[in-house]
């Protein structure tokens, strides 16, 4: 999970303040020493943790803070602000052309995720900003690039323009005109990149944007890099004057210095990170929310917009009156692992949740076979038989167990979950939430 090791490390330290009731400044200054340490340890660079330090350490020891009933609050609240300002305080948006199409220029070395990057954000941006997008193959180095561009772009049908390996200048102006012409009113040039930044690669770069004037120019960088994503981040706004910055492989970077620094350190902000490897898996970059989970405050706002993307509205409604007269049956049971799952792992969910120790839940998820199993089961059955588990005999379920490529066992297990399920929402149905739910005197997902 990323900044899972800076999580960490942070509340241990605050953790010792929160133990000490009133502060004085010899103790701000030993949990500013962890604070620091702990930044280096994540790989943010040098300069940005000692102006970070010093910063939140001039207003630690102010008059309001030292004499406040709970300083240590006070200063865990200064650090937040301080995190978010450092990451660029609120989500950059997109740039959009008043006159169509949006040219997204997209750059960055080798291996770090540009291609799939770029499939993404077009299948983001068409979901969300209603964009009619083009991916654009400019990237006619890299052995298999262009198929690479091609098999994203056919899986979320997003055309693709190529010419081979023609003049990349050449390919970005005829895919312009050939946007102009077909409707689409958003571009994406995936570029070239190199294992280094070079002068063949920087010259080529400046070429096409000065050949097509690009929107915005969105650097795309590996954040498991570290120190060596900024420094890239670096040397390509010095030659192009970048506008923006996606972090890719931010999921597996559990110490997130690439994050932390790279505002900072080239005055351009993250607009986008990608958190996983499937081809939905991309989001706006918002360093408020971002600084709520690094402190294990949560990020109730992002968790609460994958439940709605997640969840049909109208779905939820049909199983809220279903839920209530005590009546699921096994269709809704299957829609709603499939809805949980879409939400992403586990882990994912619990480190947005205040008070939630991801870790504990690292790796965890819905395991993929037993769905398939679970969906084949409930597709090999009639639909008297979805609605009425209890008419399963003998007989029935070695039919359902041919037609599933299952065994009855298999089918036993899953009657018995939803039986479990079904005990769950008769109590809930009666007013009686169990313990999961934050029943009575307990604290559950929704009494915490």
């Amino acid at each position: 999970m990323a900044f899972e090791s800076l999580s960490e490390k942070l509340n241990a330290a605050f953790k010792k303040l929160r133990g000490k009731g009133r502060l004085k400044e010899a103790d701000i200054k030993e949990a500013m020493r962890e604070v620091r340490l702990a930044l280096l340890e994540a790989d943010v660079g040098f300069k940005v943790v000692r102006d970070f330090v010093n910063t939140v350490s001039a207003r630690a020891v102010g008059k309001d803070v030292l004499e406040s009933l709970t300083p240590a609050q006070m200063v865990i609240k200064i650090v937040n602000e301080e995190l978010c300002t450092l990451m660029g305080s609120e989500n950059a948006k997109i740039a959009i052309s008043s006159k169509p199409p949006t040219i997204l220029m997209l750059i960055g070395l080798q291996g770090s995720g540009k291609t799939t990057t770029s499939a993404k954000l077009a299948g983001y941006m068409r979901k969300y900003n209603s964009k009619k997008p083009l991916l654009v193959a400019c990237d006619i180095y890299r052995p298999a690039a262009i198929e690479q561009l091609k098999t994203v772009g056919k899986q979320l049908d997003i055309p693709v323009f190529e010419m081979g390996t023609a003049n990349p200048v050449n390919i970005a102006k005829a895919a312009i005109a050939h946007a102009n012409k077909n409707g689409n009113d958003l571009v994406l040039l995936d570029t070239a990149g190199r294992l280094h930044i070079d002068s063949d690669l920087v010259d080529e770069l400046k070429q096409i944007k000065a050949a097509v004037n690009p929107t915005e120019i969105l650097l795309v960088v590996d954040a498991m890099t570290g120190q060596d994503a900024v420094n890239a981040a670096t040397a390509f706004n010095d030659a192009l004057d970048i506008d923006g910055v996606i972090l890719t492989k931010l999921d597996g970077d559990a110490r997130g210095g690439a994050a932390l620094s790279v505002r900072a350190v080239t005055g351009k902000p993250v607009k986008f990170s990608g958190t996983g490897e499937k081809l939905d898996q991309i989001e706006p970059f918002h360093p408020d929310r971002m600084a709520s989970r690094i402190l294990g405050m949560g990020d109730v706002l992002t968790l609460i917009e994958k439940a709605e993307l997640a969840f049909d509205e109208k779905k939820a409604q049909e199983m809220t009156e279903k839920l209530m007269k005590n009546k699921l049956t096994l269709s809704d049971y299957y829609d709603q692992l499939t809805q949980v799952r879409s939400m992403g792992g586990l882990s994912d969910i619990a480190g947005m949740l205040p008070g939630m120790d991801a870790k504990a839940l690292a790796g965890a998820s819905i395991d993929e076979s037993t769905l398939v199993k679970t969906e084949a089961i409930i597709l090999s059955m009639t639909q008297y038989e979805r609605d009425n588990p209890s008419a399963l005999n003998s007989s029935r379920k070695k039919r359902i167990a041919a037609g599933s490529g299952t065994a009855v066992v298999d089918i036993n297990r899953l009657l018995k979950q939803f039986e479990a399920m079904q005990a769950m929402t008769k109590q809930i149905s009666k007013g009686k939430l169990p313990a999961m739910f934050g029943g009575k005197g307990k604290k559950g997902l929704f009494g915490m």
